[in-house]
C-alpha cells in the first residue's frame, strides 16, 4: 500500500519532461504557489525534474540544481510523493510510470496514447499498489472533462458522448469552412500557425481522437477499451465542395469522436460528421475543444475549451497535482479509482463494428445529365432499405456531369455501403460516390 503521508508539511514532486507541458506546470505552480499552499495548507515543491539536454533554457524561477539526466532521482527518490510524466510516447514513459507506481508514488500523466493502449495494465498497477493515477491532461487539454466524468457524472448512465477532440483537425475544418480553403492550403496555413506538426498524421487522421475517444468510453463506460476497435476516418478525403453543400443544407463538418450505449454493446467511432448548424457543437471553431455527454440523469452537458497548448495542459497537470496532494494529506489515496468503476464492477462490453451502426448520411454523387438517373440511384437505395430524406441536384458542369445530392433517413451502414458499390458500377455515375455521415447529436 501507499505510504501515509498525513504528517507532511509539503508535496514533493518528480517531473519527468521539460518541454512544451512540463514547462507550463513549472510554470504554474510557481505563479500560484501562494494559492496552491492556501488551498492544500502545504506547499507544492518540484524536487527534481528529469532532462534529457541540461543545457537548455530553464523557465523563470527554476533553480538548475533540480535539474536532472538520471531517472532514478525522481522514481526512487523518497522526497519525490508525486510522479509527473510529460514526456509522451510509449517508452520510456510505460516503464518510467510502472516503476514509480511499484516503489509506492503516486502519478500523474498527460500520455493519451499511453493511455489508450496501455492503460489496463497502469490501471491495475496503480490499484494494487493502491497509489493514485490521475490523467486530466491527456484529454482536451484544459477542459476538466475526466474529472467531470469520474465524479460530477458519477451517479449517470452515460448515454452519448460527441467531442471536439482535436484542435488542430478542428482548425483546418474552420479555414476550409469560413475561407472555403482546400484541404491542403488549409493544412499548410495551420502548420505556419504553429497549430499543427511537421508530420501532422496523428492529428488529420483521427488517430489523436480516437486516443482520447478510447479513454472517454473506458471511463464513462465502465468497460476495457482496445483501441483497435474504435473506428477511426480523418479529415484529408473532405472536399471544399462538400464543405458548402453543408452549409447550404444547414450543417457544419466536424472531425467527431462519438461513442453511443446501443442495447448492450458500445458504438466508439472517429470520423468527419455532419451536425446541425442549430446544435451547440456546431459553433465549436479553431483550436477549441469540445464535449457534448448526455447523462439519463443531467441530461446534455457541454464542456468547452482549450485543448492543448502549454497553459491549458499545464493547468490540467497541475489540477491532478492538487487532487492526488489532497489524497495524500487525508490518506486517502484511491478513494477514486483510475477507470471510475472499482475493478470488480467494471463489464467487458463489445465495441460495435462500424457497419453494424446506424446513422443518417449525406451522398454526394457525380452523374451524367440523363433522363431515369435519379430513379435509378433511387431505386438501389430503397432495395438497400435506405430512404431519402431530401435532394439537391444543380445544374450542368462542364463535363456533362451534375452533382446529386442526398440526404438521407436513419440507415444501416452496412446497408449503406452496398447499395453505394453497386451505384458505383453505374455507368451513369463518373466519379465514386462522396460520403459523410450524418448526427443530430441528441
Amino acid at each position: 500500500m501507499g505510504r501515509d503521508f498525513r504528517m507532511k508539511n509539503k508535496i514533493g514532486i518528480g517531473l519527468i519532461g521539460l518541454g512544451t507541458v512540463g514547462s507550463g506546470v513549472v510554470d504554474i505552480l510557481r505563479r500560484n504557489g501562494d494559492l496552491i499552499r492556501r488551498r492544500l495548507g502545504v506547499p507544492v515543491e518540484i524536487v527534481r525534474i528529469v532532462r534529457k539536454d541540461t543545457n537548455k533554457s530553464l523557465p523563470a524561477g527554476l533553480s538548475p540544481e533540480v535539474i536532472t539526466t538520471d531517472i532514478r532521482e525522481v522514481i526512487e527518490n523518497p522526497d519525490v510523493d508525486i510522479v509527473v510524466e510529460v514526456i509522451g510516447g510509449f517508452e520510456p514513459a510505460k516503464g518510467y510510470i510502472l516503476q514509480a507506481i511499484e516503489n509506492g508514488k503516486h502519478v500523474v500523466t498527460a500520455n493519451k496514447a499511453l493511455l489508450a493502449v496501455s492503460g489496463e495494465e497502469l490501471y491495475r498497477a496503480a490499484s494494487r499498489r493502491g497509489v493514485d493515477l490521475y490523467f486530466e491532461g491527456s484529454v482536451c487539454g484544459g477542459i476538466p472533462i475526466i474529472k467531470a466524468i469520474r465524479e460530477g457524472l458519477s451517479a449517470n448512465r452515460i448515454e452519448s458522448i460527441y467531442g471536439i477532440v482535436n484542435g488542430t483537425s478542428n482548425f483546418i475544418m474552420t479555414k476550409m469552412t469560413r475561407e472555403g480553403k482546400g484541404f491542403e492550403e488549409a493544412l499548410r496555413e495551420t502548420q505556419a500557425l504553429g497549430y499543427a506538426e511537421a508530420d501532422p498524421a496523428l492529428d488529420i487522421e483521427g488517430i489523436d481522437a480516437a486516443h482520447k475517444l478510447a479513454i472517454l468510453v473506458n471511463i464513462a463506460f465502465g468497460t476495457p477499451v482496445d483501441f483497435k476497435a474504435i473506428y477511426t476516418e480523418g479529415i484529408s478525403g473532405i472536399s471544399p465542395v462538400d464543405i458548402r453543400y453543408a452549409t447550404e443544407l444547414n450543417y457544419r463538418v466536424k472531425l467527431l469522436a462519438i461513442a453511443k450505449m446501443r442495447a448492450g454493446c458500445i458504438e466508439a467511432r472517429v470520423h468527419p460528421t455532419m451536425v446541425p448548424n442549430s446544435h451547440l457543437i456546431a459553433t465549436v471553431e479553431g483550436i477549441f475543444n469540445a464535449v457534448y455527454i448526455t447523462g439519463d440523469a443531467v441530461g446534455p452537458t457541454l464542456f468547452y475549451g482549450r485543448g492543448a497548448g502549454d497553459l491549458p495542459t499545464g493547468s490540467a497537470v497541475a489540477g491532478d497535482i492538487l487532487d492526488v496532494a489532497r489524497n495524500i494529506l487525508t490518506g486517502n489515496s484511491g478513494r477514486v479509482p483510475p477507470a471510475a468503476f472499482r475493478e470488480e464492477g467494471r463489464v467487458p462490453l463489445r465495441i460495435m463494428d462500424i457497419n453494424e451502426i446506424e446513422s443518417m448520411y449525406y451522398f454526394r454523387f457525380t452523374v451524367q445529365d440523363k433522363p431515369s438517373v435519379l430513379s435509378r440511384i433511387s431505386g438501389i437505395l430503397g432495395d438497400h432499405q435506405i430512404s431519402i430524406a431530401s435532394v439537391i441536384q444543380k445544374g450542368r458542369s462542364d463535363g456533362g456531369n451534375v452533382p446529386l445530392v442526398m440526404m438521407t433517413h436513419e440507415a444501416v451502414e452496412r446497408n449503406v455501403k452496398s447499395a453505394l458499390e453497386e451505384i458505383n458500377r453505374l455507368d451513369a455515375v463518373s466519379e465514386k460516390t462522396t460520403m459523410i455521415r450524418v448526427e443530430e447529436g441528441k
